[in-house]
């Protein structure tokens, strides 16, 4: 409408979404395309049976693509709309939108008399309110950078002649396009400059069509069930990214770590202060061997880290010829808070490391206060270390959850054995182990639980590395055996039934078709998955890379987006904290 800035426009369809070309579309986390035929050129009957074929096969519905005139996708309003009710339940304006559209009906409404109103208010309402439609951007044809965004929606041939007979008032007060207004005295010129050439989308035809309107809302799944979901690049140009945390300080910065020994500072900007936050490179045991375990492996904040400062990390040591995992404490600079004190470190703890796979590399503070580490089994192929194996020993820290704490330790021991550990008054086992038979445990989260009834909030669940038939998902309970080298696999979830008690498992695919044709989503990304992350408003990300190398600078931090739910205007923003800022910002350049 007119009196509103248009948004930017976006780049073309072909040029969104699509697998970068030279890295192959396989490598990259979809599936290749198929080729119809192998080989060379099709020529003769090779080419006409082509043809024949092409000709029998009806054409398919084209998959639906929401769209919002801000490009972004529809939403599920916070509360109802009173004045565009139809979109009440999702489409593309939320309640203050909503009111800013009452008012110009109101305006616009005060200059017709009391016939035309009669007659013509429930069509300028209609008009009005696809700017709230979930296509708003196909009614306005925001999707072509070739035209110019309409004024008016696109209109189907016979509601538009129905209108212009009795209402035809009401689109010059709409809009003040001179092209639409020399056609006024015209009915078809006038309906055919309104109509839209995917007559599919055309009001208000497509409130009727099922293929459009059918599981808005929810989340996409191909044929086979497979959910399909968009990303956003956040980072690239790391070496092996394994870690991202954020400090819970209210500055929404993240940290990402290389396993070199490198851990950066990123702003809520996205740009990424040139000065790292630590580099222990010097210390840090890895080699440029792609797939090399060992390295700098995790990095978690003190729940206190505002008040007190510290930070714990994980890495691959080696001392005397012998390697070790090392767990150790550092303090954040007085001078600088986005870089650590080098000079603070206090080894918490040191396991000696007979491989050098399996080093596990988990790092989590629990709602307790407690701090939890996951060991790998101490590497090699079926736990060959004495007669149970590292992770049925009790008496053994590798292959296990130990929890400690750490809190209250500038003097006296530097960290303590909680009283309700479930081993401590067993003379066989380390009174650090909270659970046992594990084999290596990479990555692994305490669930925020249900964001209103707060429902399953502080489980943990882990990731277990499997030999060589299944890998498993596990909830972490106090004193359980997760049964390595016993048994492999037991649990793979995704979602909870809350009547039955049962996971339902589902694959995530990237989105395919338009699922994320919008600006800045990408639906490809390296095949090597190395860590999950969430930031502190909660979104959740994944580090990978091209070459799984330490050395290799090739990874990249991928935001998971689900087109199909998105948040409305407003829920998602943050106003994060002042950072005192004294190293150089350098501003993200995405890549894809």
């Amino acid at each position: 409408p007119s009196g509103r800035p248009l948004p930017a426009l976006p780049v073309r369809r072909a040029e969104r979404g699509r697998p970068s070309r030279g890295r192959g579309a396989a490598g990259r986390g979809q599936r290749p395309p198929r080729r119809p035929w192998p080989g060379r050129a099709m020529r003769g009957p090779r080419a006409a049976l082509a043809l024949l074929l092409a000709a029998a096969i009806a054409p398919r519905p084209a998959r639906p693509h929401p769209q919002c005139l801000d490009f972004k996708p529809p939403f599920r309003p916070p509360r109802g709309l009173a004045f565009c009710r139809r979109y009440a339940e999702f489409g593309c304006c939320d309640p203050r939108r909503d009111r800013a559209l009452l008012q110009r009906f109101y305006r616009l409404s005060a200059s017709l008399d009391e016939r035309t109103y009669a007659a013509c208010a429930g069509h300028l309402q209609d008009l009005l309110c696809q700017e709230c439609s979930p296509y708003a951007a196909h009614l306005y044809d925001a999707e072509d950078p070739s035209t110019p965004v309409r004024t008016i929606p696109g209109l189907c041939q016979d509601y538009c002649m129905q209108v212009w007979q009795s209402c035809r008032s009401i689109f010059r007060s709409l809009s003040a396009d001179p092209e639409l207004i020399a056609l006024e005295n015209n009915m078809a010129k006038f309906c055919r400059y309104l109509s839209l050439e995917d007559t599919d989308y055309c009001f208000p035809h497509l409130l009727a069509n099922q293929n459009l309107n059918q599981n808005l809302g929810l989340v996409t799944a191909d044929a086979e069930g497979c959910l399909q979901l968009c990303l956003v690049e956040v980072a690239n140009g790391l070496r092996n990214p394994v870690a991202m945390v954020h400090a819970n300080d209210g500055t929404h910065r993240f940290f990402i770590a290389e396993q070199v020994g490198l851990v950066w500072t990123y702003l809520s900007d996205g740009s990424r202060l040139e000065k790292p936050f630590l580099n222990i490179s010097e210390a840090v045991l890895t080699s440029p061997w792609e797939g090399d375990e060992r390295g700098f492996l995790c990095i978690v904040f003190h729940p206190k880290f505002k008040f007190n400062g510290k930070v714990y990390v994980y890495y691959s040591v080696e001392v005397r010829y012998e390697e070790r995992i090392r767990i150790s404490e550092f303090r954040i600079s007085p001078a600088d808070m986005n870089a650590l004190d080098h000079g603070s470190e206090r080894i918490i703890l040191e396991i000696e490391e007979p491989a050098s796979n399996h080093n596990g590399g988990e790092l989590l503070f629990g709602d307790d206060g407690y701090l939890y580490i996951f060991t790998g089994d101490g590497g090699m192929a079926g736990d060959p270390f004495g007669a149970f194996g590292n992770a049925q020993n009790k008496s053994a820290l590798l292959g296990k959850v130990l929890r400690i704490d750490v809190n209250n330790n500038d003097r006296g021991p530097l960290y303590r054995i909680p009283p309700d550990n479930p081993f401590v008054s067993d003379p066989t086992a380390r009174p650090e182990v909270y659970a046992y038979g594990v084999r290596n445990m990479w990555r692994c989260s305490f669930d925020r639980g249900d964001p209103h009834t707060k429902e399953g909030k502080g489980r943990l669940f882990c990731g277990d590395v499997g030999q060589n038939k299944y890998e498993e998902v596990d909830i972490v309970e106090k004193g359980k055996n997760y049964g390595w080298r016993a048994r492999e696999g037991r649990l793979m979830s995704l979602k909870e039934d809350h009547a039955t008690g049962e996971w339902q498992y589902s694959e995530i695919c990237m989105g395919t078709g338009q699922t994320c044709m919008f600006p800045g989503l990408i639906n490809n990304y390296y095949q090597y998955i190395i860590s999950f992350a969430e930031d502190e408003a909660g979104e959740l990300y994944f580090l990978s890379t091209g070459v799984p190398s330490a050395t290799a600078p090739h990874g990249v931090v991928y935001k998971v987006v689900d087109t199909s739910r998105t948040a409305p205007p407003g829920k998602c923003q943050v106003e994060p904290s002042p950072v005192k800022v004294k190293s150089k910002r350098i501003p993200f350049v995405p890549k894809e």
